[in-house]
């Protein structure tokens, strides 16, 4: 997929919706080889999504063998509405805690008592974290209404008129 199709589909009204959500599903493939899905919390920074995990996390030794991954954004109604990515994991390992760790969880629900209480439990835990950014480089948007999962597509049009 070209990169201005990538941005054609991730600049949609739907497809803005939904990088907007505080949750994502990262899928990649384990040291062992298995495959595994993790929902995860991340950011949408107008380029790129970004996670933010411990070092010692066991995505990021995996990530670091092999950086492919793919990413599901999605809503819990009927139809759903899905925005599927495809991209590679660059690892920035940072001192503290990143920004985008307490945006993406900036959603929380906290009265500002137990908001300021959890930072601080969040800052004494974490001495660094890794950034895990994927610039995607696939995106296909699913709505079930203007645009729906390719194999139902094919059986669609392998129908004809009704």
């Amino acid at each position: 997929m070209q990169p201005t199709e990538v941005t054609s589909i991730l600049t949609r009204p739907l497809a803005q919706e939904l990088l907007a959500r505080d949750l994502t599903r990262l899928a990649y493939t384990a040291k062992d080889g298995t495959p595994r899905v993790v929902p995860i919390g991340f950011t949408w920074n107008g380029s790129s999504i970004v996670m933010c995990t411990p070092p010692n996390a066991p995505k990021i030794r995996a990530l670091r063998r092999n950086p492919a991954v793919a990413l599901t954004i999605d809503t819990e109604v009927h139809p759903p509405q899905i925005l599927l990515l495809r991209g590679r994991a660059a690892l920035d390992e940072v001192e503290g805690i990143p920004d985008e760790f307490m945006k993406a969880s900036g959603a929380y629900r906290m009265t500002p008592e137990q908001r300021t209480e959890w930072e601080a439990e969040v800052r004494s835990l974490y001495k660094s974290m890794v950034r895990i950014v994927v610039t995607p480089t696939w995106a296909k948007l699913i709505d079930f209404e203007t645009t729906l999962p390719q194999a139902v597509e094919e059986l669609v049009r392998g129908r004809g008129p009704a």
